[in-house]
């Protein structure tokens, strides 16, 4: 009577495992639909619901011109998005060309200006500013107005000085962001391409 009672509850057992295993199954087919879902859940689903002869399988046509339609527009879909990429990749690329122009022009200037306080121009002959100094404080009291004319200009340029470095720096900061973005993006477009490559190889 025991063993019965045992073999009875072990069979129930066994049919209840079965059961949700089955139920389990049939939710995840479920889940799959060849208009919906990723490809792979699409080639999944005729896989799953595809006839089994021996060691084949029978599809239905139109399953498959439809798993194929699916397919070409998600592939047109990724050109499409690698096209955009590629344009928005050779902007930036242009951006940076202008960039790297700007920072020449800036750092001519720069120099242009970094020349110009190094040396002072007095009555057209490029004087050092020890000789110039030495130079105004011989000079009697009407040439003083000039000697401040003179003093004034070079504080102008160490104010144009320090707005050049600090328009260079912005350009740099500029420059390398724009550069890592279009490294980036290359970056991803090619792991999208290869990604797409290889899915068409499997």
């Amino acid at each position: 009577m025991k063993f019965l009672t045992k073999v009875t509850v072990i069979l129930l057992v066994t049919f209840s495992f079965q059961t949700t295993i089955a139920q389990n199954d049939n939710d995840d087919d479920e889940k799959l639909s060849l208009n919906s879902g990723t490809i792979d859940n699409q080639f999944e689903f005729v896989i799953r619901r595809s006839n089994s002869w021996q060691d084949y399988k029978t599809v239905k046509k139109t399953w498959l011109y439809t798993l194929k339609a699916h397919t070409l527009d998600s592939l047109k879909a990724v050109h499409k998005d690698l096209t955009d990429t590629q344009a928005v990749v050779k902007k930036q690329v242009d951006e940076i060309e202008t960039l790297k122009s700007n920072l020449s022009n800036t750092e001519s200037t720069l120099n242009a200006t970094n020349d110009e306080k190094d040396n002072i121009s007095l009555f057209g002959i490029q004087t050092s500013k020890a000789s110039y100094k030495i130079l105004m404080w011989c000079i009697i009291g009407g040439l003083l107005a000039l000697l401040l004319f003179f003093i004034y200009k070079f504080k102008g340029s160490n104010s144009a000085t320090r707005e050049a470095k600090h328009k260079l720096d912005e350009i740099e900061t500029e420059f390398e962001e724009h550069r890592r973005n279009a490294l980036e993006r290359e970056q991803k477009v090619r792991r999208q391409l290869q990604d797409e490559l290889n899915k068409q190889k499997s």
